[in-house]
Order: C-alpha cells, then structure tokens, then sequence
C-alpha cells in the first residue's frame, strides 16, 4: 500500500487541523485517520534550495520514515522541512526526525 499524500487538499487539511510539533529543522503536523493506515507527506520549501537539494531533503526524509521506528498508527503526517535543513548529515536528520515523533 502507498502511503504518501499526495493532493494539495489533503496537504491543507492537515494544515488547518492538524496539531503542531516542532524542533529547529522540522514541524510536524499529525492528525487522526478514519481508515485504518496511515499517510504521510513531505513539504520542502523552496527557500531550502534549488530542485535537486530539496528532491535530496525529500529521499533522505522518505527513507528515513520507511526505515525509523516512528509511530504509524492510525494517524496522517506531513513533514515540513525548514531552512537549514539542506546543511544535515544523515545520521542528525535522523535525529531529528526522531526528536519531532517524539514529541
């Protein structure tokens, strides 16, 4: 199963309803879903960089939520990547996504 987001209206409603989880690089945004999977979208702005730094912020988040030990249940994510973010090794945008999950 695909579990990415992918339409702008399912992107602006976690937006308007969704709670708020923030470190210094990522904001989190989660809210609960009526099906019994959950979803998740990345947003990367274009003050990160040109294309091909935030298509990397992207496949480095992508893989790093497949791999990660996050809590998937039953709600829908979108990652919000902000500016700095591009300057991240691997191993501490990993924590970082830990640290947001967390919360």
């Amino acid at each position: 199963m695909d579990h990415r987001l992918k339409k702008n209206k399912q992107f602006s409603y976690i937006y308007k309803k969704g709670q708020r989880k923030y470190t210094k690089f990522l904001t989190l945004f989660v809210i609960q879903s009526k099906y019994k999977d959950y979803k998740i979208g990345f947003s990367v702005n274009k003050k990160i960089g040109k294309a091909n730094v935030r298509n990397k912020v992207k496949r480095r988040l992508r893989e790093i939520v497949r791999l990660g030990e996050f809590p998937k249940n039953y709600n829908n994510y979108v990652l919000l990547a902000k500016e700095g973010i591009d300057s991240l090794t691997y191993d501490e945008l990993y924590d970082e996504v830990s640290k947001v999950f967390s919360k």
